[in-house]
């Protein structure tokens, strides 16, 4: 071979290296392009996975506020329902005196403000009459007594004490006397 075919081999061999190179490159530079939109799917992901969790946070929080709110006063409530319930005996005990009439004219008009006001911040009483079918779930048996009639064989003969809802809870749940 001339010096002429051993320059254009050599120079054809450097041309083979630089190309060479250049795929080399052009791969790395699409492996790291590849390795960014890879992590910037994962940034993604992780950013759509907080911003979920942070507005399930705030929903969740709304509702405990929410709820919070209407049950505030519970404590509250639970406090004012012996003086409702002392209020009722009085009530009627004032009823077989007649010459206390104006005193239980006064203590009826105390009553009915103390409770309305309780009704207007969600207080409501749990209506039970005789006859009415014993729920465990609403009511609380005091003790069971031989039915008078077998009518009323596992039903409720007798309220002993009134229950209360504040709101849909029931904070208080009526005493009640069943038959056997």
């Amino acid at each position: 071979m001339s010096k002429k075919g051993k320059k254009e081999d050599l120079v054809e061999e450097q041309d083979v290296a630089q190309a060479t190179e250049e795929v080399k490159e052009k791969v790395e530079v699409k492996s790291t392009e590849e390795q960014l939109k890879e992590e910037l799917g994962k940034e993604k992901d992780k950013f759509l996975r907080l911003f979920a969790e942070f507005e399930n946070y705030k929903k969740r929080t709304s509702k405990e506020r929410i709820e919070l709110f209407k049950t505030a006063s519970e404590d509250v409530m639970k406090g004012l329902l012996p003086i409702l319930d002392d209020f009722e005996r009085a009530l009627t005990h004032i009823d077989e005196d007649k010459e206390a009439e104006d005193l239980r004219k006064g203590v009826l008009l105390i009553y009915q403000k103390l409770l309305t006001t309780l009704e207007q911040k969600g207080l409501k009483p749990i209506e039970v009459k005789q006859g009415d079918v014993f729920d465990a779930e609403i009511h609380e048996a005091v003790t069971q007594i031989p039915a008078p009639n077998k009518k009323l064989k596992g039903k409720i003969i007798e309220a002993v004490e009134k229950g209360y809802k504040l709101g849909d809870k029931i904070i208080r749940f009526p005493k009640v006397v069943i038959g056997q």
